[in-house]
């Protein structure tokens, strides 16, 4: 086995684990999730995973390989740091902007070891294995970029809006303890 099956056959091995690690991570996140669009777009991407981790298998077994033991320390920090951010907030639109948050994390690690991985099969010859990993890269690319577009278009603003208006009860609240500001001499 030459130096570029083995150097793949690794890659493909941590991929594997954090497809695995991402899986679970995603099922936790949906049941947290509060807007029901990120809930649906969890879902769609937990059935995407489970086709990228058959994927994952199937490049395997075009070199020669098999999944392993091998933990992707990477993704178990992410997820990780997921969990505890998760463990920080109440369900609802705070929770939902952080799930966002996380769950781009992942997709750019993914993003980033795809991109190399398919790179690097193209460059070797090896086209197919290329292509197939090129497809697990455009769902991830798809799922940030859907991420990103329902940050933008309704979850950071329905936070940011509930924040403010928070900000202002408490603000009213602290003046009316004072006093109401300032009274009349009489």
């Amino acid at each position: 086995m030459d130096e570029i099956t083995k150097l793949m056959i690794e890659q493909l091995r941590d991929a594997y684990s954090a497809e695995k690690q991402a899986l679970r991570g995603m099922q936790k996140m949906m049941k947290a999730a509060t807007n029901e669009k990120l809930r649906q777009g969890f879902q769609m991407h937990i059935e995407q995973t489970e086709a990228q981790i058959e994927r994952v298998e199937q490049a395997l077994e075009q070199l020669g390989g098999k999944p392993g033991r091998k933990v992707c320390e990477a993704m178990r920090g992410l997820i990780e740091e997921a969990n505890h951010e998760m463990s920080d907030h109440d369900k609802g639109t705070m929770m939902d902007v952080v799930l966002i948050a996380a769950a781009q994390r992942v997709e750019h690690y993914e993003i980033a070891a795809y991109g190399t991985m398919a790179t690097l099969a193209k460059s070797a010859g090896m086209q197919e294995l290329g292509e197939l990993l090129g497809q697990t890269l455009d769902e991830e690319k798809r799922m940030d970029a859907e991420l990103t577009k329902l940050a933008e278009s309704e979850v950071n603003m329905a936070w940011i809006e509930e924040a403010r208006s928070e900000a202002e009860e408490m603000e009213g609240a602290n003046e009316n303890r004072r006093g109401g500001g300032r009274r009349k001499a009489s």
